[in-house]
């Protein structure tokens, strides 16, 4: 009993969390990560989330694939290669607690990023995107996700809606991709996560073609203010909780 509720509980999270990244590009780890970590623990949560987000970013490529912009995914991939390969070596190595506590404050500082960061960047060139690439790959392998860093780049250049979302998650594919390839040489992603992440798949996919649908009727406010109010709840509660 104990078991299925707590796949009716990971099914319902995915599924939200998926259905929040098609509609707003960002915030599925902030819905997802916290059950995970609470039904796995941090040092499995991370690697069980990479293969589900997988998953999802794949569907939404599939589903926005005449919109993507492939000089941005090249150059983001350039740099998030090598850096995604480093942090998921260094994600082995760390201590659990401190990563749990590193995941709490990030969390956090995603919020405050949000509300009192500068204006959006101004227009840049593509191979920009190298640098941000590698940055983003570098957190995302220790911190699970950093999609509400990444989004203001990638609007900024000029990409909206379904390129936007098509873009973001084919980037974000390449990065997961590396990452897999580091928890597994690192044995932090055994073969039973990996099941794990994939049985998470299908209410992933299905998340992303609700998002899909709803993309241009409800307001996108109303998904960042649940995404912010998840993303402090938990942030507390990994400081905290360590």
């Amino acid at each position: 009993m104990h078991a299925v509720l707590e796949w009716t509980g990971l099914t319902a999270a995915a599924l939200l969390a998926s259905t929040l990244a098609a509609v707003t590009g960002f915030g599925g780890a902030a819905v997802l990560l916290p059950v995970l970590i609470v039904v796995f623990g941090v040092r499995a949560a991370v690697p069980i989330l990479t293969v589900a987000q997988l998953i999802g970013n794949g569907s939404r490529v599939w589903l926005n694939r005449r919109e993507l912009d492939w000089r941005v995914v090249g150059w983001f991939a350039l740099g998030g290669v090598p850096m995604a390969l480093l942090g998921g070596y260094l994600f082995a190595a760390a201590p659990s607690q401190s990563l749990t506590r590193l995941l709490g404050a990030f969390l956090l500082l995603v919020v405050l990023w949000r509300h009192l960061r500068p204006r959006r960047p101004g227009a840049f060139p593509a191979p920009v995107f190298a640098g941000i690439g590698a940055g983003a790959s570098f957190l995302s392998a220790l911190l699970g996700s950093v999609g509400p860093l990444m989004a203001p780049f990638f609007l900024a250049y000029g990409l909206v809606k379904g390129a936007y979302i098509g873009t973001e998650a084919l980037s974000t594919v390449v990065m997961h991709v590396t990452k897999l390839i580091a928890y597994r040489e690192t044995l932090v992603l055994p073969l039973h996560d990996v099941w794990v992440g994939l049985a998470l798949g299908p209410p992933m996919v299905l998340g992303s073609f609700l998002g899909k649908r709803i993309v241009d009727r409800l307001p996108e406010k109303v998904f960042v203010a649940i995404v912010e109010a998840v993303l402090i709840v938990a942030g507390l509660g990994f400081l905290i909780r360590g």
